[in-house]
């Protein structure tokens, strides 16, 4: 058993820098805090980030964290509904916090997601749309976080809502980034991608990914994973009933598993998968040599 305990909290988030640093983000209590590694064995001392009342930290709603060019970027989300982001630059102290969503208690659910590539930073989360129901909004920061812009609807459901309870994912690569939710269109719960060509300002039509279709009448409350490779196609992985699928966009959808909660990474442009499968975390690479 390898495990290392590192430190006590709840739903840690976890992100390395160029120079394979190892930055961690986690809640305890109403406290944001972070540990970081340059080893990955030996960590520091819980560092805090900030008191955040109510915070959000349970069911996949979590502090999440970010790698700009000179530091990271960390958001939190509390129970009021609101939405806030701290920087820290290499060898300098927390900065105060940024509210990043610029109408009051709109991230009622807490479910955000957060990428960076160099200054260029993402944040997306699940809004409230008059009275209820959910939409992806998005807000983009061009100076590492600094300052955030204005919000933008990412995508408005034509049945009012999005899926309600399921983590949205961000990727920035460039230019681009690309978002990742769950849908609710005509009773199915599919997996959408949404796509912008200018940092985040707009955001092309969300194209379905995979031909199948997932009828429920309730939410799964599961998200899934998204990565870009270094082709800059987006690779993604998500749950429909009880199985897990891979799929890139305009391309059918490919079974990889069965089970829940999974999660994707491109590492030397190859995918690598986690996902869990009744009670075990299941690890699928393309170590092995294969025809497809």
């Amino acid at each position: 058993n390898n495990d290392l305990i590192i430190a006590k909290g709840h739903m840690p988030s976890i992100t390395k820098d160029k120079g394979n640093n190892i930055h961690i983000v986690y809640g305890t209590g109403d406290s944001v805090m972070y540990i970081f590694s340059k080893d990955g064995k030996r960590f520091s001392s819980p560092v805090l980030v900030a008191v955040l009342p109510e915070l959000f930290a349970s069911a996949t709603r979590g502090p999440q964290i970010a790698a700009i060019t000179n530091g990271i970027v960390v958001t939190a989300s509390d129970k009021a509904g609101n939405f806030y982001s701290y920087r820290k630059e290499t060898g300098s102290k927390w900065d105060k916090a940024k509210r990043v969503n610029d109408i009051n208690e709109t991230s009622k659910e807490g479910l955000t997601a957060l990428s960076a590539d160099g200054s260029n930073l993402i944040a997306a989360w699940l809004g409230v749309n008059n009275p209820k129901g959910q939409t992806l909004y998005g807000a983009r920061s061009e100076d590492g976080g600094k300052t955030w812009s204005r919000n933008v609807i990412v995508y408005a459901s034509l049945s009012g809502t999005v899926c309600e309870c399921c983590k949205p994912s961000a990727v920035v690569s460039g230019n681009n980034v690309y978002l990742m939710f769950r849908n609710f269109l005509n009773g199915d719960r599919d997996f959408y991608l949404a796509k912008s060509s200018d940092n985040g300002k707009t955001f092309g039509p969300a194209e379905k990914l995979g031909n199948g279709s997932w009828k429920l009448n309730g939410c799964p409350m599961n998200g899934g994973g998204l990565a870009v490779n270094k082709d800059n196609i987006p690779q993604t992985v998500w749950r429909r009933e009880g199985e897990i699928f891979s799929a890139q966009p305009g391309a059918p959808e490919r079974k990889i598993g069965e089970g829940r909660s999974c999660s994707i990474e491109s590492i030397n442009n190859k995918n690598v998968y986690v996902w869990t499968e009744k009670g075990n975390i299941v690890l699928r690479g393309q170590r092995a040599k294969s025809k497809s």
